[in-house]
């Protein structure tokens, strides 16, 4: 029986997707995002940015990759992997990111409107596989 291992995630993107294909040819598109936490602690508000590593396959990869540039919002379901493998001085590590199935971009807004107006019109619903 499988665990419960599911994520949503709403954020901007640190950086422009990057697309690669796997040797069969099948699309990987990777990106990462930033959130903000905002919360009160002793009458002042504070921020807490985290960055999440994000991973896409398929055709939701390439319209990923069309759609999306850093700085877009984006509301991400998924679920979360963890590799592990050995250092070179052979002291385990590991790394945790999003395997996401769903991908909704977040409304475009002024500058950004003007220059991705067509983009929008395409892309404007939730983009899942």
């Amino acid at each position: 029986m499988n665990n419960l291992n599911s994520i949503l995630v709403e954020g901007n993107l640190v950086r422009d997707p990057e697309l690669t294909h796997t040797p069969k040819g099948t699309p990987v598109c990777k990106f990462a995002i930033a959130t903000n936490r905002f919360f009160k602690l002793e009458d002042e508000f504070q921020k807490e940015v985290s960055f999440f590593e994000v991973t896409v396959w398929s055709k939701l990869a390439n319209r990923c990759n069309e759609g999306l540039k850093k700085g877009r919002g984006v509301r991400i379901i998924g679920r979360l992997k963890q590799d592990r493998w050995k250092g070179i001085n052979g002291q385990g590590k590991s790394r945790v990111y999003i395997i996401a199935n769903n991908v909704e971009f977040k409304p475009l807004f002024s500058k950004e409107k003007e220059t991705n107006q067509t983009r929008e019109t395409e892309y404007k619903a939730a983009v899942s596989y």
